[in-house]
């Protein structure tokens, strides 16, 4: 059995609610739009497992060592990651390929900075925008989600609100 803290979109912004929100996490998973080194730096120093992917806005310091896509698998779950995913019947344009390829379980993807938790049955895939956890952006309330993975169930899927200023 696995938790997770889910984030994205937080461009550059730290809060330190993200370590009270992740203590008991085994993993922190970051769906791009990270805004720099130096978060990236303290949500690994929460001394998690850290995956993450590049978003658009993210930099070279970023770009040097994260990629735009994350493919693996946590306990029995095959897991796609990426920025800019879309949803069921919405689709960013080159991810349909991608599913088709992986046949992942569960479709993690940011962006949109809006929160969307929904199940693609045409490809029993369940599909995770975690919203945006930063101060950036339209949003008026910050998101982001814990979850468990546990063999081949994933469960307790719980968002978290934050108003938007610290």
């Amino acid at each position: 059995m696995v938790t997770i803290g889910l984030l994205s979109d937080t461009h550059s912004c730290w809060d330190d609610r993200y370590a009270k929100y992740f203590e008991k996490c085994d993993e922190i998973w970051h769906a791009g739009d990270i805004g720099g080194l130096e978060l990236y730096e303290k949500l690994e120093s929460l001394g998690k497992t850290l995956r993450a992917v590049v978003g658009n806005i993210d930099g070279q310091d970023l770009r040097k060592f994260l990629k735009k896509e994350e493919s693996f698998r946590c306990e029995e779950v095959n897991v796609l990651m990426t920025h800019i995913g879309g949803y069921p019947g919405k689709y960013a344009p080159g991810i349909t390929n991608r599913l088709n390829l992986l046949k992942p379980k569960l479709f993690v993807c940011g962006h949109s900075h809006i929160l969307k938790a929904q199940y693609d049955p045409t490809r029993q895939m369940l599909c995770l925008n975690p919203g945006a956890a930063g101060t950036y952006g339209f949003h008026q309330v910050r998101t982001l989600m814990r979850f468990v993975i546990d063999g081949a169930d994933i469960r307790d899927l719980e968002v978290v609100e934050m108003k938007r200023s610290n």
